[in-house]
């Protein structure tokens, strides 16, 4: 770990292929219920991408000042194949932490995508090369580059924890982090509830789906 002057730089934490297969191809949605609560997941980032598109792979994390960017740039060198970009950016949208250059750096070096809780610009770009992007807003005002600012530190994104590491997936609905070690149970209880919903869904269409647990449960709240 390096730190000064407000700029921490820590090493990365060893990634888990295995844990980002396991996830791969799985709905956000339905891994988020599986982790319990309906608590899990990001709110208020949305897809740029106009096209459906999705990601999965390890979380690059990184934490700056509201409207600065010095430390995204920093972290641009340090990306390997598989990383999503994941930035801190106290959810401020007046200035845009990255746009097309940023973006193309990231993509030479193989990362897979950004998650932005701030502001991007050149959508366009993003959507040209279908390179997956949710961020909390645009915006055409460029950053500052002075710090300070922290790499490969837990982050808050949309309300979600993201520890460095941690596998992200994403899709049109949004954003789920999820431990590496957890990843392989996380999955199978995935793919069981996604086996469910099918089955319910043919229910819905055969005409044989029931709706009774509705007016049990309103029952049971003295409805």
């Amino acid at each position: 770990m390096s730190v000064f002057n407000g700029i921490e730089i820590n090493a990365r934490v060893k990634e888990d292929a295995a844990a980002v297969e396991a996830l791969r191809g799985l709905p956000t949605s339905v891994i988020g219920d599986v982790m319990g609560g309906r608590l899990i997941g990001t709110t208020a980032l949305r897809l740029v991408n106009r096209s459906s598109a999705s990601t999965c792979g390890n979380a690059f994390t990184v934490r700056v000042r509201a409207g600065d960017n010095l430390l995204i740039h920093k972290a641009l060198g340090l990306l390997e194949p598989g990383d999503v970009l994941v930035v801190d950016g106290e959810g401020d949208v007046s200035r845009a932490l990255v746009g097309e250059i940023m973006m193309t750096m990231a993509r030479v070096r193989g990362a897979v995508s950004f998650v932005m809780d701030g502001a991007i610009r050149d959508v366009d770009a993003f959507e040209e090369h279908r390179f997956p992007c949710w961020a909390r807003g645009v915006s055409l005002r460029g950053p500052y580059k002075e710090g300070p600012g922290s790499i490969n530190v837990p982050v808050i994104i949309g309300g979600m924890l993201v520890q460095p590491g941690d596998v992200i997936v994403g899709d049109p609905d949004g954003i789920v982090a999820v431990p590496a070690a957890l990843a392989r149970e996380v999955a199978n209880k995935a793919r069981e509830k996604v086996g469910q919903e099918q089955e319910t869904i043919a229910a819905i269409r055969a005409g044989t789906y029931s709706a009774a647990w509705v007016e049990a449960t309103l029952s049971q709240k003295g409805a």
